[in-house]
């Protein structure tokens, strides 16, 4: 079956920049200057939490919260996260690339940098001096800067993030980026223009890494689901046999590799050829997982020993156990030829019948200029009288197994409805099974056969319909030469 896509996850409306400012105890959110924040720099929202003790913006306490890349319209929002006391961390008044005052909130750790990292934040400054595990930045190494870092990437890890060093060590700077961070800036360099700069191409560069991870992961999906979909496609189990086999498959779900029609061919021990195509009502990918149950099914049930109404009896109850909902059916139409080719029994499921062409009895057609050419291969379709319903829509049904003659040599051609139910024009006309053999009749006189006629066939069901048919189209063909 097709690999299950994850559901996506549910856009808030912040992220659609509507960014919220709700108080939870229902009165409207009231404008503070940020912690930390330069006297002339713009007002934050706060809010209150359970405790009544004041927050920023709609912090939820369950963890951060997912940003938003900046849409150019919203200000932009950077939460500062450092500890020291004094407050030496001298954010200077910043502007975003359309002159607007950059909102600035200050956290002194980790939890408090979790309730304020709400959704309309779009950037984390982070001073590497915070305290980390009791010890202030002078005991601390190396390592434990880049666990903060690492810390603070695991709980946003769709937010910017720009790492604050008192060093001048550009090695460790570079260790910074290779760890996550979108950049690393100097304490002893930052003025009001690189930090607005720096800031600006960090969400950017963040938006864009974002975009590009989200195309690699559905390319990838796509690619999985492509290899999955080819490999539920079946092989034909034809060896010791020397009958031909062609087959073509289109479904009519964009993009997909598999639809509700499916196909099979075996070849038991003793020698009979057993060929079956159905076709499940619907086109989604339940209708195509549904299809490759009942085709695994069959070959297995085929290969068991069993034949006609016994195995459609079998196959229905398959049908009744997988299916979604009693309104799900499938049409089938399943042929069993003679180990010595000339025969075959043929059991029809509310499916049309399969399409024969053998030689003409003639031997010639005279030209004019008296030359003699091969007459044109005879096309009609097999007996279709008796067969039963589609499996799933009566209990108990029977298929009665008609018995034919194929003679010597033929070329015999299962099909689903998707080839005659195209249509002929602008109008309503359909091609119709006696349309599907003028068609293919004409096909034989110009001498297609095997692959290149059911190309030339579906090709020209498409040309007829004007454009891509809608319905799924498998067809299979087996041929047997004198």
């Amino acid at each position: 079956m097709p690999v299950p896509v994850p559901r996506q996850r549910a856009i808030p409306a912040v992220e659609g920049g509507q960014a919220r400012a709700a108080s939870s105890t229902g009165g409207p959110a009231q404008a503070v200057p940020a912690p930390g924040a330069l006297p002339g720099q713009a007002p934050t929202s706060t809010s209150h939490d359970a405790s009544g003790a004041p927050g920023h913006g709609s912090a939820d306490h369950g963890g951060f919260h997912h940003g938003s890349a900046h849409n150019g319209t919203a200000p932009l929002t950077l939460l500062v996260i450092e500890d020291d006391p004094a407050g030496s961390l001298n954010v200077p008044t910043l502007l975003d690339s359309a002159g607007k005052p950059i909102r600035v909130r200050t956290a002194r750790n980790l939890t408090e940098a979790e309730r304020l990292l709400t959704d309309d934040v779009q950037c984390i400054l982070l001073d590497l001096a915070l305290t980390t595990g009791g010890r202030t930045a002078a005991d601390a190494e190396p390592n434990d800067e880049l666990a903060t870092l690492k810390h603070v990437l695991r709980l946003a890890p769709r937010h910017a993030v720009l790492a604050l060093t008192a060093s001048e060590d550009a090695e460790h700077g570079a260790e910074v980026v290779r760890v996550g961070a979108q950049d690393y800036l100097f304490r002893d360099e930052l003025d009001s223009r690189l930090l607005s700069r720096a800031i600006r191409y960090a969400v950017e560069r963040k938006r864009s890494e974002t975009a590009e991870r989200r195309l690699t992961e559905s390319k990838l999906r796509a690619q999985e689901n492509a290899r999955l979909e080819r490999g539920l496609l079946p092989t034909p189990l034809l060896e010791g046999s020397s009958l031909r086999f062609a087959a073509r498959y289109r479904p009519g779900r964009s993009r997909a590799l598999l639809g509700g029609d499916f196909y099979d061919t075996v070849r038991t021990p003793d020698g009979t050829v057993h060929a079956m195509i159905g076709d499940v009502c619907g086109h989604g990918p339940d209708e195509a997982a549904l299809g490759v149950e009942l085709r695994i099914a069959w070959r297995a049930l085929t290969l068991a020993g069993l034949c006609g109404d016994e195995l459609l009896s079998t196959l229905q109850q398959v049908l009744e156990h997988e299916r979604d909902n009693d309104e799900i059916f499938a049409t089938l139409c399943t042929v069993d030829i003679a180990p010595d080719g000339r025969r075959a029994g043929l059991c029809l499921a509310g499916h049309p019948a399969p399409l024969i062409s053998r030689p003409a009895r003639s031997r010639a057609v005279v030209g004019a200029d008296g030359a003699g050419d091969p007459a044109p291969p005879v096309a009609e379709l097999l007996p279709y009288e008796n067969g039963g319903p589609a499996l799933g829509l009566l209990p108990n049904a029977r298929w009665p197994r008609r018995q034919v003659e194929l003679g010597g040599e033929w070329s015999l051609m299962l099909y689903t409805d998707g080839l005659i139910e195209g249509r002929t024009g602008e109008g309503r006309e359909r091609l119709g099974q006696d349309g599907m053999v003028d068609m293919v009749r004409r096909q034989l006189a110009q001498g297609l056969r095997g692959e290149e006629l059911l190309r030339a066939a579906v090709n020209e069901v498409r040309d007829l319909n004007g454009g891509e048919l809608t319905d799924d189209v498998a067809v299979l063909l087996l041929d047997r030469v004198a």
